[in-house]
């Protein structure tokens, strides 16, 4: 009798072996899965892009079409372009959808990714009504950006702090509006970024602090090099590049109010060493023609992405 419950117990074990090999297996499988599935720190890659905003007074103006800025990005080998939003026809009204498939068809064409859009708004008023008009506005362009590819929309904070209130008190309900709008990003894969313009956000702590309130994995920060003013921008720009989701390279900065021409070696050093991989949108303001600008400034980054490759 002992040795018959012994021999079928010995043939339950061997029944179950394949399965527990299996489960096992599986088990492994599902781990190497994830791994997989998490994104590993690999280096820095940088791709670079133009923001439109460098062609504002012709865009503006209506003597340059999208089109037109889409075919100058291919002719200077950019990789991508922003289409910022108050460039298209009509802005705020959200477009058409055959003009913003028009624009994804031709930039694929022409090689260019769209790297971002970007719309204003202004979450400093006091007035809640105008701001949800605003995080209306922002979740239209939402939208178009899913439907261009673009990965990222560039919003603001606000222009000035109201009367009668402080930093604090207007980030706290500046913060619930972002998070409203992050949130509303995640539904339909673009990152809301936030941009650093010298406006409610003057320095690299209060980016910061406004970030790490939003608290969302779809809210960055667009690192506008230009708009640190106070203090040493470049340990500015170290202390925020993790948050970084896309950037504004400029040929200006201002170091403790001064404007200087930019380091350019020493930024794309920055970005580089943060592990950011992604665009970098360069922007040139100011007078003369951007269309001798541009070139002449994307020539400069250039050199400084081969000097930083060494």
């Amino acid at each position: 009798m002992n040795n018959f419950i012994k021999r079928r117990n010995f043939v339950k074990t061997l029944l179950g072996a394949p399965t527990l090999a299996t489960t096992a297996l599986l088990l492994t499988t599902r781990s190497l899965s994830a791994q997989q599935i998490m994104p590993k720190p690999v280096g820095s890659k940088l791709k670079l892009s133009l923001n439109a905003y460098s062609f504002n007074e012709p865009l503006s103006k209506g003597r340059m079409t999208l089109d037109e800025l889409l075919d100058f990005c291919a002719e200077n080998e950019f990789d991508a372009v922003d289409l910022t939003g108050y460039y298209f026809p009509g802005y705020p009204t959200v477009p058409e959808d055959n003009y913003i498939f028009h624009l994804k068809q031709k930039a694929h064409r022409l090689g260019l990714d769209i790297s971002g859009t970007g719309i204003r708004n202004d979450f400093a008023i006091a007035d809640k009504s105008k701001r949800k008009n605003d995080i209306k506005l922002i979740k239209n362009w939402i939208e178009v950006a899913a439907k261009l590819g673009a990965p990222v929309i560039r919003v603001f904070s606000g222009l000035q702090i109201p009367e009668g209130h402080t930093w604090d008190e207007v980030t706290t309900w500046m913060v619930k509006d972002l998070k409203e709008c992050a949130d509303y990003g995640k539904e339909h894969g673009v990152f809301v970024a936030i941009q650093n313009h010298n406006d409610f956000i003057k320095t690299g702590e209060q980016a910061q602090k406004i970030i790490e309130l939003v608290n969302s994995d779809w809210f960055g920060l667009v690192l506008d090099i230009g708009s640190y003013r106070t203090g040493d921008p470049y340990k500015q720009i170290e202390n925020t590049a993790k948050f970084a989701v896309n950037w504004q390279l400029k040929e200006l900065m201002f170091i403790d109010g001064s404007e200087q021409k930019t380091n350019l070696n020493k930024v794309i050093g920055i970005i580089k060493a943060s592990g950011y991989r992604g665009y970098v949108p360069i922007e040139t303001l100011g007078a003369g023609d951007p269309k001798v600008k541009v070139p002449v400034f994307l020539a400069e980054v250039r050199k400084a992405l081969k000097i930083n490759e060494m």
